[in-house]
């Protein structure tokens, strides 16, 4: 799997592929999300390709206090084949790269890629997420 930073071209290809993988929420606009990661300046998003086809993403991000890994996905008929594992060891270099001392990233209960995760090594935080729309949107 080649592995290379997402540009904005790809954003339909990508946008398509968090739908497959039920990342998508419609009180969140995914194109909004990539835009801003293409814009930011500690942001990336990561593609794998197959043959030119896409078939795995992952967003990432450094706040300047940790990383944060958003919309991994892999295509549905590609999973567990060791290409979410590699895209997510690639955010995970680059956001060393940036600075980032721990990565984290948020998990829908009843997800299963709660089990992906803990069996990668990622550890359950004992926090509880609170959140507000500051545009008014929800």
């Amino acid at each position: 799997m080649e592995i290379r930073d997402a540009t904005g071209p790809d954003q339909e290809n990508v946008i398509a592929l968090w739908g497959e993988a039920g990342l998508v929420r419609p009180w969140n606009p995914p194109a909004h999300d990539f835009q801003r990661a293409l814009a930011a300046p500690n942001a990336a998003i990561l593609l794998g390709f197959e043959q030119s086809f896409l078939v795995a993403s992952v967003m990432l991000g450094f706040d300047g206090h940790r990383g944060w890994i958003y919309y991994l996905a892999t295509k549905p008929d590609k999973q567990r084949a060791g290409r979410g594992k590699r895209i997510l060891a690639a955010a995970e270099a680059r956001l060393k790269q940036l600075g980032a001392p721990k990565a984290e990233l948020m998990v829908r209960e009843g997800n299963d890629a709660i089990g992906f995760y803990e069996h990668l090594g990622w550890d359950r935080q004992e926090v509880t997420v609170f959140a507000r729309w500051l545009n008014g949107d929800k």
